[in-house]
C-alpha cells in the first residue's frame, strides 16, 4: 500500500485539536493499514520523525430513516505521536492575508 493510501484524512475534533499541542496527531487511516504502515506513512509524507502510533478501530453508528435501519461506515483511526526533535505537521494553511 503507498502512503497516501495508507493516510485518508486528519480528523479535525476538539479532543484532536488539544493534542497537537503535545505533538499528537489524529488520522482517519485505511481499514487494513497496520501501525508500522501508518509510521512509515506519515514520515514519508510530511517528513516527521514518530515515535509512537496507537490504533483504534470505531465501528459504525446505527442509523434508522423510517422502519429501515442502516449503518455508517466503519473507519480505523491513528494516534501517532512525534518525536521531541520533530518539526510540526502544517495541517493549516496559515493564511494571513484575510
Amino acid at each position: 500500500m503507498e502512503a497516501r493510501q495508507v493516510i485518508l484524512r486528519p480528523v479535525v475534533t476538539e479532543a484532536s485539536m488539544a493534542g497537537m499541542d503535545n505533538k499528537r496527531y489524529t488520522f482517519d487511516v485505511d481499514l487494513r493499514a497496520t501501525k508500522t504502515q501508518v509510521k512509515n506513512a506519515v514520515e514519508e509524507v510530511f517528513g516527521v520523525k514518530v515515535v509512537k502510533v496507537n490504533i483504534m478501530n470505531l465501528k459504525g453508528k446505527k442509523k434508522r430513516q423510517g422502519r429501515y435501519v442502516g449503518y455508517t461506515k466503519r473507519r480505523r483511526k491513528a494516534i501517532v505521536t512525534l518525536s521531541a526533535d520533530s518539526d510540526e505537521i502544517k495541517l493549516f494553511n496559515d493564511d494571513s492575508n484575510n
